[in-house]
């Protein structure tokens, strides 16, 4: 009897072993079902366990060539003055860029010969990294005027047919993200055909920069990101709640909202007036909060590598590796769950998600307890056992 007994507690122990480790495993994955901030793979694995929940990408730029750097420029990258079609150069940002917890790079693109060659190669390296992408693709010329739409339209097609079907695009509700940089430059009707021809495949955000905006294009684009790299937190009174304003006016809509965040701000140098302090690191910090706080779907940081504007976090002379290390600390910070950004009605928010993986652990935890029990008790059987037969021996 006492043989049964061992049997029984060892396969008890060792099955809730089992699904309890299988649970565990399953609990500590990111959940792929579709909806808002759900990314068709897991993000990166150098992810501190306490970031927040929400996707964090960088807008990331690969029209540099050693030219560029004789430009406009007051710092320079610590990896020196790279080309931006250098896989080499990829592969180090891309890794830098994990290890800081960043999950993505939103790329900026437009259908040119050059930047088809570097996204191809950034496409290839990123995939080896396990790495993702969106595409913001860049709607206003050097001068800032408007593309002609019959170029914009053609440019997100071929993104369409040629790129997004790779895995390596970030997914919502199982749609490759992209986003049209200065949609506020178009019409209702231009934008309309432009995106009526893609968005059964793909999203398509805007980059409105207000709830009117926004609201004009909301029934032709999937919703909205603000690139709002020039605001100083520290004097602008009405920051936080135009944000927020812009996030319940697209959740209202059910489309996706983008946040912005950014270290600081200086355009001077290529035409601008407004300069936003970085104030050593105190502005990365107030905006990555105000940008949490505003229920994004997906946080925007600006930027990884837009020199020219002084928004980089990529690691330069200047600042060593310092804003990077702080994206670091700012994502082991747990930031503000998404509360009113459920996506369409099929859709799990990242909440729903949490609470799912919480209570799996807590099932595996069950489990694993009632196996220490079981074992318990057979030890406790075995000692009983002993002892009888002890005093059995010793009364005969």
């Amino acid at each position: 009897m006492s043989v049964r007994v061992a049997q029984r507690a060892r396969r008890a122990l060792v099955a809730g072993a089992l699904v309890a480790g299988v649970i565990g495993a399953c609990a500590a994955m990111p959940d792929s079902v579709s909806g808002p901030a759900a990314a068709s793979s897991p993000p990166s694995a150098s992810s501190p366990p306490g970031s927040s929940a929400v996707p964090l990408f960088a807008y990331y730029y690969i029209w540099f060539t050693p030219a560029s750097w004789n430009r406009a420029k007051i710092d320079y990258p610590l990896i020196g003055r790279y080309a931006s079609d250098d896989p080499a150069v990829m592969r180090e940002q891309i890794q830098e860029a994990k290890s800081a917890g960043i999950d993505g790079f939103i790329v900026s693109w437009k259908n040119t010969p050059a930047d088809d060659r570097t996204l191809q190669l950034l496409m290839s390296v990123a995939s080896q990294e396990h790495f993702q992408l969106a595409m913001i693709y860049e709607g206003l010329d050097f001068t800032r005027h408007p593309l002609p739409v019959s170029e914009v339209a053609a440019g997100f097609r071929l993104f369409r047919d040629d790129y997004a079907p790779s895995p390596v695009w970030f997914r919502v509700n199982g749609k490759p993200l992209t986003i049209w940089s200065g949609t506020w430059d178009y019409s209702h009707a231009a934008v309309a055909s432009v995106t009526s021809a893609v968005r059964g495949r793909m999203l398509v955000l805007s980059t409105e920069k207000s709830v009117a905006g926004f609201q004009r294009l909301a029934d032709v684009t999937d919703g909205d990101a603000y690139y709002w790299s020039s605001v100083n937190p520290q004097t602008n009174s009405g920051y936080a709640a135009k944000l927020d304003a812009m996030s319940n006016a697209i959740h209202q809509q059910n489309k996706y909202w983008i946040a912005p965040f950014a270290p600081g701000f200086d355009a001077r140098l290529v035409g601008g007036q407004s300069v936003v302090p970085r104030d050593d690191g105190q502005t990365l910090r107030a905006e990555y909060a105000t940008a949490a706080a505003s229920s994004p779907d997906i946080l925007g940081l600006i930027s990884w590598n837009e020199f020219s504007e002084n928004t980089y976090v990529e690691p330069s002379v200047h600042y060593g590796r310092f804003y990077l290390q702080l994206v670091d600390e700012l994502r082991g910070t747990a930031a503000p769950t998404p509360a009113s950004a459920t996506g369409p009605s099929d859709s799990r928010s990242v909440a729903v998600r949490t609470s799912a993986s919480t209570g799996l652990w807590l099932l595996g935890f069950a489990l694993t307890l009632v196996s220490v029990v079981a074992l318990a008790s057979y030890a406790r059987r075995r000692r009983a056992v002993r002892t009888a037969s002890a005093s059995h021996g010793n009364g005969r």
